[in-house]
């Protein structure tokens, strides 16, 4: 991560008590010229770049230290304004994924898991995972916890395909990421509980939703047992999209009188404090979340809501955040297609959600899923046969596809705790700022457009230019005296 790159910087103090305020004002060819003095060291402000163009994947640049050149769009961060905390960003842990790990060499697997959710100089830094509640698409075969039919007490239940991979490397990366925060979302109920006893489609029979939500608290219990706890769950992944295998669908007035009725009573009488959210689907249909929130009943046992991007525009969680406010926002998936394109797939899912997602109001960004192998496998019969990993994983030889890249640039320097703060709009430079914990202050920009371009940046007590390449995205991290 050290090559010479094109990310070209120049820094300088400024006087910010002085300068225009107004977030979305543009820059005038005075501004940065006018206030510059005593130019800043380069180490004062670090940057990191992915630039698809010129080969460049996530190197750290060092800046050199000269006056910024005037007459560039400016990008203004002000650390006194801001928004929601973050909780993290991460991958979706699905069971094939922790296999492909699992099968690893110690060495191998430790090497790697260090690398995706360690805080060293070489790693990335997850800090937020989503597992499956019982099979997902890309495991090898569908299955539940409780595959007795008519098991109303439950008393098959059982964790015990998860304790074949998924909760060993669970434990792994704790050892390596003691904060890390989980999220568990089903994709379909035990197949006896459904309409159409199949793991595909069909809807959960009313008389088994106490059951059901039985389910949800013996699953945060067995978690907890194992020293993993589960931080939020949803109630059904994609509950409008049936034809999965496994599936189920879940219209919003039944996910109102599961939550309300059977699932929110059930986590209070157990005295379970995992946080219950809603939708975990795509943006076209805000009215869903809204249905559900709407009623005061179902809403006093939701955290907030998750989406998905397969449809619709990245503003609908904000429709959904204006009308309560009083509950968060999450970004639970997002897919990269076999075989994948690094220029393509960098620029979109930087554009839309690390920076769109957490702008309207998203405290986690998941992509989806960490690993796959070389042909897209594991995956269940008519399950994603295209879902390319963050890392493909050929036993112990890894490469790293657009997925790890796009969550790079946000989650080495975006801690949980971290709070979004307010940055100017650009579409020619789609940015997001934070402050961390420490007090540091971090701006992710891509260059959306078709040319290699210079912006400038206001960044706290700092001033700089930066060119980059046309599709090229550069996380810029300052730390204030």
């Amino acid at each position: 991560m050290n090559r010479a790159i094109t990310l070209i910087m120049a820094i300088a103090l400024v006087g910010c008590q002085n300068a225009d305020s107004r977030l979305g004002a543009p820059a005038r060819a005075t501004d940065v010229q006018a206030q510059v003095n005593n130019p800043a060291k380069a180490t004062d402000v670090q940057a990191w770049v992915t630039d698809p163009a010129n080969s460049l994947l996530f190197e750290r640049s060092d800046p050199a230290a000269h006056e910024p050149s005037t007459g560039t769009d400016t990008i203004f961060v002000d650390p006194g304004t801001t928004y929601q905390e973050i909780d993290g960003f991460g991958w979706a842990l699905t069971g094939g994924s922790a296999a492909l790990i699992h099968g690893m060499s110690a060495a191998a697997r430790a090497q790697l898991l260090e690398e995706l959710f360690g805080h060293g100089e070489d790693s990335i830094g997850g800090s937020y995972l989503r597992v499956s509640i019982g099979a997902s698409d890309l495991d090898p075969e569908v299955f539940s916890y409780a595959e007795v039919p008519g098991d109303v007490e439950l008393e098959h239940f059982t964790l015990d395909r998860d304790r074949r991979h998924l909760i060993p490397i669970l434990k792994e990366i704790l050892t390596v990421q003691p904060d890390l925060k989980i999220m568990g979302s089903p994709w379909s109920p035990p197949v006896w509980m459904k309409s159409n006893e199949s793991s595909v489609g069909g809807t959960l029979l009313p008389r088994y939703h106490d059951v059901y939500a039985e389910y949800f608290v013996r699953y945060i219990q067995a978690m907890a047992d194992e020293g993993i706890r589960i931080d939020a769950i949803t109630p059904q992944n994609e509950p409008l999209h049936p034809g999965n295998n496994p599936s189920l669908l879940m219209p919003a007035t039944q996910q109102a009188t599961f939550i309300k009725e059977s699932l929110g009573p059930a986590f209070e009488r157990a005295g379970i404090d995992t946080r219950i959210v809603i939708y975990d689907h795509n943006a076209d249909r805000p009215d869903y979340p809204l249905t559900i929130l709407d009623d005061p009943e179902a809403k006093a046992f939701v955290d907030g809501t998750a989406f998905h991007l397969y449809g619709g525009e990245i503003e609908a969680l904000s429709t959904v955040r204006d009308r309560h406010p009083d509950r968060s926002i999450y970004f639970t998936e997002q897919w990269v297609g076999a075989p994948g394109s690094l220029a393509r797939d960098l620029r979109w899912h930087v554009r839309e959600l690390i920076v769109g997602a957490t702008r309207n109001w998203s405290r986690i960004v998941i992509e989806w899923n960490l690993a796959a192998d070389q042909n897209q496998d594991p995956h269940t019969p008519g399950g994603c046969d295209r879902c390319l990993g963050a890392v493909t994983i050929q036993g112990d030889a890894v490469t790293r596809n657009p997925a790890y890249y796009i969550i790079a640039h946000a989650a080495k320097f975006v801690a949980p705790g971290s709070r979004r703060i307010a940055s100017s709009a650009s579409t020619a430079f789609p940015n997001v700022a934070f402050r961390r914990p420490d007090g540091g202050l971090v701006l992710v920009v891509l260059n959306d457009t078709e040319a290699r371009s210079e912006f400038a940046v206001r960044m706290g007590s700092r001033a700089f230019d930066a060119v980059l390449s046309e599709g090229a995205v550069a996380t810029f991290l300052y730390h204030p005296n």
